[in-house]
């Protein structure tokens, strides 16, 4: 393989790749990034005026980007977000499940002993990851299971590895995350097509909305106890930034990963080979 072939690998042009929760901090960094590799990108949110910090980014020379509202947990309003997509761009071939998060309530603390932790809070918790990546897993999977190609990306944790403290219902949430990627990964290649993959990357340690009240003192910024325990912890010694993802999304939306599916890459700094000692 020559440098020009190589190269290619890693253009978009052409491809409509489907991101949600895209008006986040991390998904909001994987679609403009798209949208300059160009590809076409639509960005859905349950809030998309939290894509206006996005505008003038994505107005670039190259791919295209359109802002559709679409509740991951709720399937009529994916079919419907589906329906402005492909008559925007066409086809979908690849969908990045970005819709995610942890609720305050459902984290213990002195004032939340585990015993009391609100069973909406975890619901919320457990419906936002699990069933908020099945359910748009289902409705743009099955336009790629039936022209027998497509690609996949969940987004799962470094919780999903080792859960954290404070955290049972997001540890647990994205561990199914995992489970769900090998599983949903087997049953695309055996009952439908081998060229439709299914992987995730498990970010550590990135400051997003849900985390920063964990991480950093609200009035200062600095860092909590447990913030500065993540990053002792962390061999980089600092917290991820949202384009350190994008490599490794690169490489799994393009044919150099054609042979890999069912993983789950972690992004962490080191923190998962990291003993303490």
């Amino acid at each position: 393989m020559n440098l020009s072939e190589l190269s290619q690998m890693f253009d978009l042009t052409g491809k409509t790749v489907v991101v949600t929760g895209g008006a986040g901090i991390l998904g909001g960094e994987i679609a403009c990034a798209l949208v300059g590799c160009n590809a076409n990108v639509a960005i859905m949110d349950r809030d998309p005026a939290l894509a206006d910090r996005l505008i003038e980014r994505l107005k670039s020379p190259v791919g295209r980007a359109i802002i559709v509202y679409g509740d991951v947990l709720n399937v009529e309003s994916l079919r419907q977000s589906a329906e402005t997509i492909e008559k925007e761009f066409g086809r979908v071939d690849a969908l990045i499940n970005a819709a995610g998060g942890n609720h305050p309530k459902a984290s213990t603390s002195a004032e939340s002993p585990f015993f009391d932790l609100p069973a909406d809070a975890l619901r919320w918790v457990f419906d936002l990851n699990i069933i908020g990546t099945v359910l748009p897993s289902q409705v743009f999977g099955k336009g790629m299971a039936e022209r027998g190609e497509g690609n996949i990306i969940n987004i799962s944790s470094m919780n999903a590895f080792r859960p954290l403290t404070r955290i049972p219902a997001y540890s647990a949430a994205k561990a199914g995350v995992s489970n769900f990627t090998q599983w949903l990964a087997v049953h695309m290649a055996q009952e439908y097509s081998p060229r439709i993959r299914v992987n995730a990357i498990a970010p550590g340690f990135f400051i997003t909305n849900q985390n920063r009240y964990l991480l950093t003192e609200q009035e200062s910024g600095a860092l909590t106890p447990r913030g500065k325990a993540v990053v002792d912890h962390t061999p980089m010694a600092r917290f991820g930034e949202p384009e350190d993802l994008l490599g490794t999304i690169m490489w799994l939306l393009s044919p150099a990963s054609a042979f890999v599916t069912g993983v789950v890459v972690p992004i962490d700094g080191g923190f998962s080979a990291y003993s303490g000692v």
